[in-house]
């Protein structure tokens, strides 16, 4: 596996909210939320809490939940001490590297990607207000693009003292390209153009690409990807 990340404060924000984790086969983002010290601190501690909370564990479904709620009763627990920190809170998705396929804890709209065979899917579902009129048939996924509350997200690590954490299992088959991102990256590029990217490049460029584009499309959030990649076959 050859792993590529980028992370960028964007063109509009004053600080970078978002965090990522690359090391021991977990790779994952997380974008926090809460105004500039809150975000920072829910997104950073909540991928920190995470990893020692995994520690040397054998991946497995329930640790990887228990190490989300782990992390979503630390953040929880600071905002609830620190008045300056009150409301804050993270998303997060996470992979975790098995022999021959990975788990993905999720929360949030931060998004998990997959590109096998040319085709990219998305492998995780927004947990945001706009997503769920998309997923009940009430708006269009082209009028979710521009829709006034697509910010608002309805599940996040640290805002109550429970999280849903979504797991799910996947294969890895050689090949594959796992990208793991903020909403800066795939709320500011297509999924059309994701797709060419990772096609077309090597991890490296095709990372620095993607920072780039969403920059160039305006760059109005913190921007934030992990690629995690097959180098036996994307070795261009």
């Amino acid at each position: 596996m050859r792993i590529c990340h980028r992370t960028h404060q964007g063109l509009v924000r004053t600080s970078n909210q978002d965090s990522w984790l690359a090391e021991s086969a977990l790779y994952g983002v997380a974008d926090g939320m809460g105004g500039h010290r809150g975000g920072e601190t829910a997104s950073r501690v909540a991928l920190e809490v995470f990893r020692n909370a995994i520690g040397k564990k054998k991946p497995s479904e329930d640790a990887l939940r228990r190490a989300v709620e782990a992390a979503n009763r630390r953040v929880y627990e600071m905002s609830l001490q620190d008045e300056s920190l009150q409301g804050m809170g993270t998303t997060m998705s996470m992979l975790w590297m098995k022999k021959n396929s990975l788990l993905i804890a999720h929360v949030g709209d931060s998004r998990v990607y997959r590109l096998r065979n040319g085709e990219l899917a998305q492998i995780t579902d927004d947990h945001s207000f706009v997503a769920e009129l998309v997923r009940n048939n009430i708006i269009t996924p082209e009028m979710a693009k521009t829709h006034p509350h697509r910010n608002i997200i309805t599940r996040a690590v640290g805002v109550d003292p429970v999280v849903e954490v979504d797991i799910l299992e996947e294969t890895v088959e050689p090949g594959d390209i796992w990208l793991v991102c903020s909403d800066g990256l795939h709320g500011l590029v297509e999924d059309a153009e994701i797709c060419q990217v990772l096609t077309e490049m090597g991890p490296e460029d095709a990372a620095e690409r993607l920072l780039n584009r969403a920059l160039e499309n305006g760059g109005h959030d913190n921007v934030t990807l992990v690629l995690v990649c097959n180098e036996e076959v994307n070795a261009k």
